[in-house]
C-alpha cells in the first residue's frame, strides 16, 4: 500500500529570525507557534498520517519549514540545496531521515540550488519554480533525478512569491488553485481555479477529499466546501508571518512502499 507519512520538524526557539523575502517583519510569537505546530501535527494524525520528526535544528530560524530540504518523487528522495545559503545546514538532519526510511537519495549539487517549496507535482507533472531561490541549475538537477522516472518536468516563472507553493498548490483532482494576482503564466496549468485569498491558494491533501489549509482562508474554504471538497482548518498565523504555509511544514511521503 502507499505510505502515509509525514516529514515534520519542531520549531527552533530561533523562529522569529526566520527570513522575510516578500513582506515586511512583524513579531512572531516562537511559544504561540509552537502550539500551532502541534495542533498542525496533530491534524496529519488525526487523519491517517504517521508523522516523522526529524531531528531538531534550534541553530536554524526556518528549520521548521522542512518541505524546502527535500522533494520526493515516488520512492526517491531529492535532497535540496536551498537558495539562502543561511537555511543549507537545515538539510542533513532531513537527509538521514529520508535515508533511515529507505528512501533512494540524490542531492542537489552546487551551483544548482532548490528550495523544495518551488515544487509542485501533479501526478507526474512536476512543475519548478524558478526564481529567487531556485535557479537553472537546480530544476536542470531536478530533471535528471526525476525524469528517468517518468516525471514531465515544467520550469514556472516566480518573482512575487517566495516560492510557487506560495502562489498555486493542486486539488485531488488535479486542478491547480491560485490567488491569480501572484500566479505567474496561468496558461501553463491545463486547470487553474482562482481562490478568493492569497492562503487559500494553499492545500495539503490529506485522503479522501480532505484538504488541510490555513484558518485564515475562510472564503476560500467555502468555496472549496461548495466544491466536495471537507477542509481540515488549522491555525498558522505565526508561521504565515514568515511567508509559511501549510505546505510548508511538512513532506507526505505517499511513494513509499510499506
Amino acid at each position: 500500500m502507499p505510505s502515509r507519512r509525514a516529514l515534520v520538524r519542531r520549531p527552533s526557539p530561533r523562529l522569529a529570525e526566520g527570513l522575510v523575502t516578500h513582506v515586511e517583519r512583524t513579531p512572531v510569537d516562537p511559544a504561540s507557534a509552537l502550539g500551532q505546530w502541534e495542533r498542525y501535527v496533530g491534524a496529519l494524525r488525526e487523519h491517517g498520517w504517521d508523522t516523522v520528526e526529524v531531528e531538531p535544528a534550534d541553530d536554524c530560524p526556518d528549520g521548521v519549514f522542512v518541505e524546502d530540504a527535500v522533494v520526493m518523487f515516488r520512492d526517491v528522495a531529492l535532497v535540496c540545496r536551498p537558495g539562502a545559503p543561511s537555511r543549507r545546514p537545515e538539510v542533513a538532519a532531513v537527509e538521514e531521515a529520508v535515508t533511515r526510511l529507505g528512501c533512494s537519495v540524490r542531492r542537489v549539487r552546487k551551483p544548482g540550488t532548490l528550495d523544495g517549496g518551488d515544487v509542485l507535482k501533479v501526478g507526474d507533472t512536476v512543475y519548478v519554480g524558478l526564481g529567487g531561490r531556485t535557479n537553472a541549475e537546480g530544476v536542470a538537477q531536478l530533471r535528471a533525478a526525476f525524469e528517468p522516472l517518468g516525471a514531465r518536468v515544467v520550469r514556472v516563472p516566480v518573482s512575487r512569491v517566495l516560492h510557487l507553493k506560495s502562489a498555486v498548490t493542486a486539488l485531488p483532482d488535479g486542478t491547480v488553485i491560485g490567488y491569480e494576482p501572484l500566479v505567474e503564466a496561468v496558461s501553463l496549468f491545463p486547470r487553474f481555479r482562482p481562490v478568493p485569498e492569497e492562503s487559500g491558494a494553499h492545500v495539503v491533501l490529506l485522503g479522501g477529499g480532505k484538504l488541510l489549509m490555513a484558518a485564515s482562508a475562510p472564503r476560500s474554504a467555502e468555496l472549496l466546501t461548495d466544491l466536495g471538497y471537507e477542509p481540515v482548518v488549522v491555525d498558522i498565523g505565526e508561521f504565515e508571518k514568515l511567508e509559511g504555509c501549510v505546505t510548508c511544514l511538512s513532506v507526505r511521503l505517499r511513494g513509499l512502499r510499506t
